[in-house]
């Protein structure tokens, strides 16, 4: 991965970061005070609910920018290829998981009433089922990471034999 890819890419996750703490200090709780005082009885019952997700739904995405912040790290280094970067992997696939279940939550939350439009309740079930798509995308690029890390283990030992015979 070239230098210049890998500079993009951490400007991206670092206007990433830096949008999502502006949306969780500034946005969120605008959006509390909508869902208190511009909606009917239905929405004030699930007012907590649906804050409380889309604030976890925040940090799910802030955690995989983190991860895939030190897995760049571990690319610039040249140890990407090692059992250290499946821990990071791992968190991702995890934290695109949880997002996924969330999302879902919140389609339930939803769901109840007449306040939200079923077609909006079903958009929303297939987000999550999209989210959940991405996170098996996640597990099959970690079992690539794993085949190029035994492959990288054998290739370092026929080096190391063809050192001892030369």
């Amino acid at each position: 991965m070239g230098k210049v890819t890998v500079l993009a890419l951490r400007v991206v996750l670092a206007l990433g970061l830096a949008g999502s703490l502006f949306v969780q200090a500034v946005m969120v709780p605008l959006l509390a005070i909508d869902l208190d005082e511009d909606f009917n009885q239905d929405v004030a019952d699930v007012r907590v609910p649906i804050i409380v997700i889309v604030l976890l739904g925040i940090l799910t995405v802030q955690v995989a920018m983190v991860c895939v912040w030190r897995l760049l790290t571990m690319v610039r280094r040249g140890t990407v290829f090692s059992h250290g970067a499946f821990r990071y992997v791992d968190i991702v696939f995890g934290a695109i998981a949880a997002a996924s279940l969330l999302m879902f939550a919140l389609g339930v939350v939803l769901a109840p009433g007449e306040t939200v439009a079923p077609g909006i309740v079903l958009l929303i079930g297939g987000a999550a089922g999209l989210i959940a798509g991405v996170a098996l995308v996640v597990a099959v690029l970690r079992m690539l990471l794993a085949q190029a890390v035994d492959r990288d283990a054998e290739a370092q030992h026929l080096q190391s034999e063809l050192d001892e015979v030369i």
